[in-house]
């Protein structure tokens, strides 16, 4: 991917308010503060699902419909935006992401997107060359199915090209890390050290001797706890990153799929997110998914959730409402709790879930009494089954509750629990780019799975027809954070970008309404933000995304080759691409008369930009 950096015009810019109206009132609708015209706006709105025009004022829609009607909200100050047939949608939303920790880790040593050892190692080489002074040379992004068939590197590969310093490199979805063995001996790693709970230590064949590589938390955090600490500026740094980029594909909203309130890695974040938001710097909806722990009881957790909650500024734009549990790892690496055991093993392993389901019931039933969402990760049938199980006995317990709670990944389904999603009013919250037949699936996971359970892999368009709700993140950094590139995978069951011509599954392909339901208006619905975002209907804010083309009119493998054009976030242009002059004719005026309004403005940043890696 090419890389673009981005430049920041300094313009005057309308007000990003955060005030929510009173129920039911709706903004003035004298004086719009623009309008525009011209556009193929899809509105999300099933009463109103297309139209022409809309005028947005005080940064909420003040009118949806066609030009005629807009122009009666016309003000002597209102600026008239022709988009000369582009595509206006709400604005996406990520309910599963990494941006802190995925922000930081773009600025250490970036290995996503490469395939093959020797160009792997390569990479590496040229990190370390380019960082002599680093203490560490720490990074991420390399695939385990560069290391079939066990999906385990080796860390005497590392040793050839960086013997002399720790290198810690983490896999690109997140549960392995590959070390050599200077990270080992930092972390005081040997052949008499045990596995930590819920966690692996890979060792030789024959052997307790460590080969280079740790699976799960409790097992990479052994080595991770020893790299060099992450400052306040590296954190925020990170997230300012992210934000840019989401901005840059049109992402208005996210939840944070895992937050701690503890420093020490890139997964604590809390701080720079209010730090930014302080600033009128965020524009962006944020939930916060705050990390369960395991081993620690509900009574001792549930205080600093709480307080995390209810110290967040009520008028900011984040909140700390959801807890994110982690019951189980992946299948590639043999990690993930499966109801069977394991295809291509004869010692009928089937995994571990990280926590028992008497303790996980528990919590659960805790956590939704005291009014918190929870976020699972649950990859196996068995991680998903005693998550659906946790939220019954939580009903049972508590009556119905409007919680919202959501299970993660949910790769593999025993179809018996498919009706139960829609039954307990759970959110299927799917990453759509990881159902394709790639590398993963049929070099590691089908081999682990067989031919029969492996037809229930990422079934979104069965629990699509079951009437669950469904959702959709990227858990980037693990994969592309892009909504458009998210939006063809679950229409094809293709990778977007060409790399495969068999469709995943039979019949699990799912409409674009449908896709963009899932990014827009039922995100929004997880983060409890549906009545505010989500679709383009009067009262709501104008979170709005502008694309280069209709993605009806067009073929569906062309829809990730649309560009975001624009991006506005509660009425403030906050992204404006490089590559399309809609902004520039000579039927629009320049931004700055677009946007400046010195009564009510503040000096704001837009992104200009055109792609960024990381994407």
């Amino acid at each position: 991917m090419n890389r673009i950096f981005p430049l920041c015009l300094f313009l005057l810019l309308p007000s990003c308010s955060t005030e929510t109206p009173p129920s039911g009132e709706n903004p003035s609708t004298h004086g719009a503060d623009f309008i525009f015209r011209n556009a193929a706006i899809y509105t999300v709105n099933p009463d109103q699902p297309w139209a022409s025009a809309i005028a947005v004022k005080d940064g909420r829609i003040a009118y949806v419909g066609d030009l005629l009607g807009a122009q009666e909200l016309s003000g002597s100050d209102t600026q008239t935006i022709d988009l000369n047939g582009r595509m206006m949608l709400p604005g996406f939303h990520d309910i599963h992401v990494h941006p802190v920790e995925s922000g930081v880790l773009y600025q250490q040593c970036v290995l996503f997107d490469i395939r093959g050892v020797d160009k792997l190692l390569d990479k590496i080489s040229e990190c370390a060359l380019a960082k002599p002074q680093d203490e560490w040379i720490v990074g991420a992004g390399w695939t385990l199915d560069n290391f079939v068939p066990s999906g385990l590197p080796d860390k005497k590969l590392l040793d050839e090209i960086v013997p002399d310093r720790p290198v810690s490199l983490k896999s690109s979805d997140g549960h392995s890390l590959w070390v050599n063995s200077k990270a080992l001996e930092f972390a005081g790693i040997d052949a008499t050290t045990p596995d930590p709970e819920n966690g692996r230590i890979d060792r030789y064949p024959n052997s307790d001797e460590p080969s280079g590589s740790l699976q799960e938390d409790s097992a990479i955090m052994l080595v991770a706890n020893h790299e060099p600490a992450l400052t306040s500026n590296d954190l925020i740094n990170g997230l300012e990153y992210s934000r840019d980029l989401f901005h840059s594909y049109g992402i208005t909203g996210i939840q944070d799929a895992l937050l701690k309130l503890e420093p020490g890695d890139g997964y604590y974040g809390l701080d720079a997110y209010n730090y930014l938001d302080a600033k009128g710097e965020l524009n962006l909806h944020v939930v916060t998914a705050l990390f369960w722990e395991n081993a620690i009881s509900l009574s001792q957790q549930l205080p600093k959730f709480l307080d995390a909650r209810e110290t967040q500024p009520i008028d900011g734009n984040v909140r700390a409402t959801s807890i994110k549990i982690w019951l189980d790892g992946v299948i590639e690496a043999q990690t993930a709790a499966l109801l069977a055991p394991y295809s291509d093993r004869d010692d009928g392993y089937r995994g571990e879930l990280q926590n028992s389901p008497h303790d996980l019931n528990k919590a659960v039933i805790g956590l939704d009494a005291a009014g918190f969402q929870v976020h699972f990760h649950a990859i196996g049938d068995r991680a998903i089954r005693v998550s659906l199980d946790a939220l019954e006995r939580a009903q049972e317990a508590n009556g119905t509750r409007d919680s919202r709670h959501h299970l993660s990944h949910i790769q593999l389904f025993d179809p018996a629990d498919v009706p139960r999603f829609a039954d307990l009013n759970v959110v299927a919250n799917f990453q759509p780019l990881w159902a394709i037949q790639d590398g993963y699936i049929t070099d590691l996971t089908w081999p682990r799975l067989g031919r029969e359970r492996s037809k229930w892999l990422y079934p979104i368009g069965t629990l699509q027809r079951s009437g669950a709700k469904v959702g959709f993140g990227s858990d980037w950094y693990v994969t592309s954070v892009n909504p458009l590139d998210g939006i063809e995978a679950a229409v094809t069951r293709l990778d977007p970008n060409g790399l495969t011509d068999v469709p995943l599954g039979v019949d699990e392909e799912i409409s674009l309404a449908e896709a963009i339901e899932n990014y827009t208006i039922n995100s929004a619905y997880v983060n409890f933000l549906d009545d505010q975002v989500g679709s383009i209907e009067v009262g709501k804010k104008a979170d709005l995304v502008i694309l280069d083309n209709n993605l009806f009119a067009i073929p569906s493998q062309e829809i990730n080759s649309t560009k975001v054009v624009a991006t506005f976030f509660s009425g403030c242009l906050v992204y404006l691409s490089n590559h399309d002059d809609t902004f520039s004719d000579d039927r629009n005026p320049t931004l700055e008369k677009l946007f400046c309004d010195s009564s009510i403005s503040s000096r704001k940043a837009i992104t200009r930009s055109g792609d960024f890696d990381g994407g």
